[in-house]
């Protein structure tokens, strides 16, 4: 029996029981994935300030995220074909999130539809927007989210062009796979997959297949998402997106100063820092250390939160000290889901909560809102190496 005490515990099962294909799609970055890497690797060169004889208990992780309630300051995070790391994947995360108390967004790349997880849920959801050049499709998944009760919409910026993933290329990934002798001989080693798989009739991109004219096949579908991410996204679409929706509004891609202060004189209820986990541009500087300069840009105008490199509960920590107001965890969670199901997130997000919590205790706090730059120790060039 494989004892679980760690994210990577739950990483090196997911290797194991999902398909090769999967699995390198949730592990991996474009070009030399450099961004990918180093969206882990900054978090370890902060380190820890210990604190003792402080009253520990009492302790609370509870906290807001754009005014909802959260047992901790995470969220998880959109994450495209979630349903191929686990037969309904989406609908397994999304109730191991509400069981838990912290926000599910379901991506528009997701193989459960939105009306799956609102049917198989009670809490309301959020929503994340890839725009499309299809205003017709873009319209209607916003009132698809609006008529499901979503209560935030998450706008992805940073998805004009797709970014180039090598493993995707030349796995020649689809969803679902191609039924090739490459594939059927990797399948044939991942029966508990296949079990899952075809005990679901959810195998391909539900958001889209049924809802964008003209896509009723797999090459037809395949040929319409290369095709369709709109390229002259620009902030007057953003505008008229933002007033179509009315709702509250992440926007999501944010790794600029000057996008940041933009992005609050718009209006947005969050930004979130992120470079979609290094998968779009490589060689650009991870989450944790653009940060500061973002928070400091923006100031209280509107939330921050960070996602990309988060594998612990002290990276978490890190983050809040560093000003985020919240997180939000992607591959953390998908390893638990590709591990073990709903049970394997559930178990993702209890060890990042033990983690926090204990790390939070050792520093001297009884409050994720009490984090600050005095629970840490920054290296001198940490913001200075790159300007």
């Amino acid at each position: 029996m494989t004892v679980i005490t760690c994210i990577d515990d739950l990483k090196r099962l997911h290797r194991r029981r999902a398909p090769k294909m999967f699995y390198d799609y949730c592990e991996s970055g474009s070009y030399t994935e450099q961004t990918f890497r180093e969206n882990s690797s900054d978090f370890a060169e902060l380190r820890l300030r210990q604190k003792v004889a402080v009253d520990m208990s009492g302790r609370t992780t509870e906290s807001t995220m754009i005014g909802e309630r959260v047992a901790m300051p995470v969220a998880l995070a959109p994450v495209g074909m979630a349903g191929m790391q686990s037969a309904d994947g989406e609908i397994k995360a999304a109730r191991a999130a509400e069981a838990f108390g912290v926000p599910f967004t379901l991506s528009t790349m997701s193989i459960c539809s939105i009306e799956d997880i609102a049917e198989h849920t009670s809490r309301p959801f959020w929503f994340q927007l890839y725009v499309m050049k299809d205003e017709e499709f873009v319209a209607g998944a916003i009132e698809r989210a609006r008529k499901a009760g979503c209560s935030a919409l998450v706008l992805t910026l940073d998805l004009q062009i797709l970014g180039q993933r090598h493993k995707d290329i030349k796995n020649d990934l689809t969803a679902p796979p191609r039924l090739t002798l490459k594939n059927l001989m990797n399948l044939a080693t991942r029966p508990r997959w296949c079990l899952g798989m075809a005990g679901t009739g959810r195998h391909t991109f539900r958001n889209i297949v049924g809802h964008a004219r003209g896509v009723d096949s797999l090459n037809s579908l395949m040929s319409w998402t290369n095709e369709q991410f709109d390229p002259q996204l620009d902030w007057a679409k953003i505008a008229r997106i933002r007033d179509a929706w009315g709702g509250k509004l992440i926007l999501k891609g944010i790794l600029d100063e000057d996008d940041a202060r933009r992005a609050a004189d718009f209006g947005a209820d969050a930004i979130l820092v992120s470079n979609h986990g290094g998968r779009q541009l490589d060689g650009a500087l991870s989450t944790i250390r653009m940060l500061p300069r973002i928070v400091r840009a923006v100031g209280d105008r509107t939330e921050v939160f960070l996602d990309s490199g988060i594998r612990s509960g002290q990276d978490i920590l890190k983050a809040l000290a560093l000003g985020a107001r919240g997180t939000f965890i992607g591959r953390s969670y998908i390893y638990g889901l590709g591990a073990m199901g709903q049970a394997g997130v559930a178990k993702a997000l209890e060890i990042l909560h033990k983690e926090l919590d204990t790390t939070m205790a050792l520093c001297g706090e009884r409050s994720v809102g009490a984090l600050g730059r005095h629970n840490l120790l920054i290296p001198a060039d940490f913001e200075s190496r790159y300007s």
